[in-house]
C-alpha cells in the first residue's frame, strides 16, 4: 500500500451502472489493475486497494510501468487511436477539492456519467464523486431516451456531459427540475443549444469547461462567459498563447497552459508538447483584454480554403446550434480549384433543409466556411467519450455519391 496521495472511495459513496448497485469489494495483491471500458468492479476495487490503475477500450498492451500513485486514462479519440495518458491521482484530487467548493457538492447529491469511464470525462466524473462522498451513476449502456427516465428515477443532481450528450438527451424525454448542475465538457457548448437545454433542466446551473485528457481544466465558462468563448481560467491554471516561433502572439496562437492538474506524459513514451512547465493539446485560440478565452480549433485539424486557414470545429458550432440537429461533424475534402471544400455531416431526427443550413453558414462564416454538401448520416456514429468519431465518418463518406 502506498503513502501518497491516492482516490478515496468514501464511506458515503455509492457506485451504479446502468442497473444495479456496484459491490463495494476489494480484490487485494498489489500491482497494476487493467480492466475493460465498463469494468466498474474492477475500478472500485482499485480504489480501495489504493492500486494504479486503467480502464480501456482496447486489450492492454504488455508491460506497462505504472508507480503507486498512479493511473491511466485515455483520450477522446475522435480523429484516431485515443491515446493512453499516465497521471498522478493527485493531480486530479487538487480539481475535485476545487470543484467541491466552486459547485458546493456534497453528499446530498448523485452524479451521473454518460460515457464509458475508460475516457477521462466520465472517469472523473465518476472518481470525483465516489471521492467526495457522492453516489455516481454511469449510464453509458442506455440509450438516450432511458438516460433521461434514470436520471429522473434516481433523482440525478450533477450531470457531466458533452454537448453531443445534451443535444441527444433533449430530443429523448420529459424536462428534469432536479438537475441543478450541468458540467459539460468535450467542445464548446453554444449558446442556442444551452438556452434550449435550459427548457429540459429548468433549474441546472451550466459550467461548460475547457481542457483535454492531457491538461484536465484549463477554463471554465459561466453565466457571464460571452457567447463563444470557452470562460476564464479555471483555479490554479497560467495560459499563454505562442506565435510559430515560439514568442507571446499579438492575437491568434497555439494555447499552453500550466497547473497543478497537468499529466506526467503517455503510456507508449511519446513526448509531451511540454515547454518550461506549459503542455499544449494543439488548439488555436486567443485571450481577450477581460481573461475570456476564444478558442478557433485544433492546429491538425485546420485545413487552407482558398488560401484561407478554416478550423471545421468553428463550422460545427453553428451547425449544432440549429435547433434540428443532433450531432454535426464537417470533414475536409480534396479540391482540385481550393485545395478543400468542408462537407457536413448531421443527425437529426426530423426533416433538415440542407440549402436552409448552407444559408446559415454562409451568413455566419462566409463562403469559404460553408460546405459544399450536408448530409444526413442514417446512424452517426459516436466514440464511447460521447465525441463524434471522425475516422467512421470520414470512411463512410468516402462511400458516398
Amino acid at each position: 500500500m502506498t503513502d501518497l496521495p491516492s482516490f478515496q472511495w468514501h464511506p458515503e459513496a455509492r457506485l451504479f451502472d446502468a442497473t444495479a448497485e456496484v459491490a463495494r469489494r476489494r480484490r487485494g495483491g498489489t500491482g497494476f489493475m487493467w480492466g475493460s471500458s465498463t469494468a466498474l468492479d474492477m475500478l472500485g476495487a482499485a480504489v480501495l486497494d489504493r492500486r494504479p490503475f486503467c480502464l480501456s477500450d482496447a486489450a492492454a498492451p504488455p508491460d506497462i510501468p505504472l508507480a503507486d500513485g498512479l493511473f491511466l486514462t485515455q483520450s477522446g479519440g475522435s480523429s484516431g487511436t485515443p491515446k493512453l495518458i499516465r497521471r498522478s491521482q493527485l493531480s486530479w484530487i487538487k480539481s475535485f477539492e476545487v470543484n467541491a467548493v466552486q459547485f458546493d457538492m456534497t453528499p446530498r447529491d448523485r452524479v451521473a456519467v454518460l460515457g464509458t469511464p475508460a475516457h477521462s470525462l466520465a472517469l472523473y466524473g465518476v472518481l470525483e464523486a465516489l471521492h467526495l462522498g457522492v453516489d455516481a451513476h454511469v449510464l453509458a449502456r442506455l440509450s438516450p431516451s432511458r438516460q433521461m427516465q434514470a436520471m429522473a428515477e434516481r433523482k440525478i443532481t450533477v450531470l457531466y456531459a458533452t454537448p453531443t450528450q445534451i443535444r441527444m438527451l433533449m430530443a429523448s424525454g420529459a424536462p428534469l427540475s432536479l438537475l441543478r448542475l450541468i458540467l459539460c465538457g468535450g467542445g464548446l457548448l453554444d449558446t442556442d443549444t444551452q438556452d434550449a437545454a435550459q427548457a429540459h433542466f429548468p433549474n441546472a446551473a451550466f459550467h461548460g469547461f475547457y481542457g483535454a485528457a492531457e491538461t484536465s481544466f484549463i477554463t471554465l465558462a459561466g453565466p457571464d462567459t460571452p457567447q463563444g468563448s470557452v470562460g476564464r481560467v479555471y483555479p490554479g491554471v497560467s495560459i499563454r498563447i505562442l506565435d510559430q516561433s515560439g514568442q507571446p502572439a499579438k492575437d491568434v496562437g497555439t494555447v499552453w497552459a500550466r497547473s497543478p492538474y497537468l499529466c506526467d506524459g503517455y503510456a507508449d513514451g511519446r513526448p509531451l508538447r511540454l515547454e518550461d512547465g506549459y503542455i499544449s493539446a494543439g488548439e488555436i485560440g486567443q485571450l481577450d483584454r477581460d481573461g475570456f478565452l476564444w478558442l478557433k480549433g485544433r492546429h491538425d485539424r485546420m485545413v487552407t480554403i482558398g488560401d484561407v486557414n478554416v478550423f471545421p470545429e468553428t463550422v460545427e458550432a453553428t451547425i449544432a446550434a440549429i435547433p434540428e440537429v443532433q450531432n454535426c461533424a464537417v470533414l475536409p475534402q480534396p479540391d482540385p480549384h481550393r485545395g478543400h471544400h468542408l462537407v457536413a455531416v448531421i443527425r437529426t431526427d426530423v426533416h433538415s433543409d440542407a440549402l436552409q443550413i448552407r444559408d446559415i453558414c454562409r451568413h455566419r462564416l462566409g463562403p469559404a466556411m460553408t460546405p459544399k454538401r450536408v448530409l444526413t448520416h442514417p446512424d452517426f456514429p459516436l466514440l464511447p467519450s460521447g465525441k463524434p468519431d471522425l475516422v467512421a465518418l470520414m470512411h463512410w463518406l468516402e462511400d458516398q455519391p
